[in-house]
């Protein structure tokens, strides 16, 4: 018996709807009697065992939507109706590269919000992730800038328009630029040396710098 088949028998009071699964590929269309009213995960699971598909690669779209399991750590439901045409498609497995495997190098790229994260969070990652369609990178660093980081950029762009006001635009470019820059050379540990002798004591120099006085000394040693 079917999984579809034993979920019709254990819910005999839920409503039934008859969908219709085109599958992408030769493959001719099905049809599959499911509840009105069901997880998008349970439904991926009865198409998957309903036509022998692999479930990991599975994606299901409905009324023009791709559909997924899970929003915000809850299970996505969604209502059928009787009829609904639903787009079954095998997403295929990328090649191997150079002996690894590239699914990991994706995961990589995509940004996922971590599970500590308050509900603002959530809604505000759903809403730009789903609705506006945002890349992962933005995403990453809207997500990962502290509030410090965020009242600055808020008060750079308040004050903007008044430089631009007293025809100060460029001076006040170029002096962004300069407070990137200062703020972001960081410390040096007691100890460390810099690439420029001139900023080290004595001008001590990186051991292996390539300069007139060694080119000098190896000519005279003879090593060139």
């Amino acid at each position: 018996m079917d999984r579809h088949d034993i979920l019709e028998d254990s819910n005999p009071n839920v409503e039934k709807v008859e969908i219709v699964l085109k599958t992408i590929g030769p493959a001719r269309p099905s049809r599959l009697r499911v509840p009105s009213s069901i997880k998008v995960r349970d439904l991926r699971r009865l198409i998957a065992s309903n036509d022998n598909l692999p479930i990991d690669n599975l994606r299901l779209i409905l009324r023009g939507n791709s559909l997924c399991d899970v929003k915000n750590e809850a299970d996505v439901q969604i209502q059928l109706n009787d009829g609904d045409c639903l787009i079954v498609a095998v997403k295929p497995k990328p090649p191997v590269k150079e002996g690894f495997d590239n699914d990991d190098d994706d995961d990589d790229l995509k940004f996922r919000l971590p599970r500590s994260s308050s509900q603002w969070k959530k809604r505000l990652y759903s809403f730009l992730h789903d609705n506006l369609k945002l890349p992962d990178i933005l995403l990453m660093l809207i997500f990962n800038l502290s509030l410090k980081a965020w009242m600055i950029i808020i008060i750079w762009f308040i004050l903007a328009p008044v430089a631009h006001r007293w025809d100060l635009g460029p001076l006040y470019i170029l002096a962004t630029g300069f407070c990137l820059i200062l703020f972001n050379l960081g410390k040096r540990q007691a100890g460390d040396i810099s690439a420029y002798s001139i900023f080290n004591e004595d001008f001590r120099e990186l051991p292996g710098t390539l300069n007139a006085d060694r080119l000098d000394r190896d000519i005279r040693a003879g090593q060139f």
